[in-house]
């Protein structure tokens, strides 16, 4: 059986634990042995390159050198990555690190939290998305710094909410994507704000489908 570790915590708006069970069953209707912690010492703690997958759902926070350096270890080695939202995409702010690895960061959601928005599918051959159309969200638009290298799968499509960066014309934001870090696979949804959007069948959906492609 393949085994899962969710570590779960930080700012309480993102509802971690809620979230971190709604993820924790995903991985276990998919066969996955899943432990959950709330404390980053269990990074330096466990044998890390014994998870199939690791989950960040932690956002911002502070984590420290001995428990960074295991987790970017184990994902070189192998062991995948995947998560969504500020649980992921807006960990650790200072740790640029655990971002390089990650392919991006938050750094905005112009109209803050109710602007409705449409998620647009990019290759709907792909695992990753076979099977799913666009479809519209009623949350945070997240505004990312992004890697480069990493494939999008998915994207929104900015300005929608009001803001100075209006100046700037439109642009596709990616809301999916991967990327490799050594031997790992890391996978990235920038939704799920709240456990209720994370309910949403096509977010369900789109992580269950990432889990299993990052998977060792």
């Amino acid at each position: 059986m393949k085994k899962a570790l969710i570590f779960q915590g930080g700012w309480d708006g993102h509802e971690p634990e809620e979230v971190a069970t709604i993820l924790g069953g995903i991985l276990e209707e998919e066969g996955f042995n899943v432990k959950i912690t709330d404390t980053l010492d269990t990074l330096k703690e466990d044998d890390l390159t014994s998870y199939d997958l690791i989950v960040p759902n932690w956002t911002q926070g502070k984590i420290e050198d001995d428990q960074l350096k295991p987790l970017l270890e184990a994902v070189e080695k192998g062991t995948g990555l995947a998560g969504l939202h500020g649980g992921m995409g807006d960990s650790f702010r200072m740790a640029v690190d655990y971002q390089f690895m990650v392919g991006g960061q938050w750094v905005a959601h112009p109209g803050d939290d109710g602007v409705k928005y449409e998620v647009r599918i990019l290759d709907k051959d792909h695992p990753l998305t076979e099977g799913m159309d666009d479809f519209t969200v009623e949350s945070e638009q997240y505004y990312m710094h992004v890697d480069p290298v990493v494939n999008v799968h998915a994207v929104t499509r900015f300005p929608v909410a009001e803001g100075p960066y209006k100046a700037n014309g439109e642009v596709d934001m990616p809301v999916i994507w991967t990327k490799r870090w050594g031997a790992g696979k890391v996978y990235y949804n920038s939704l799920g704000h709240v456990a209720n959007i994370v309910r949403m069948p096509e977010v369900i959906e789109l992580m269950r489908k990432g889990f299993v492609w990052a998977s060792r």
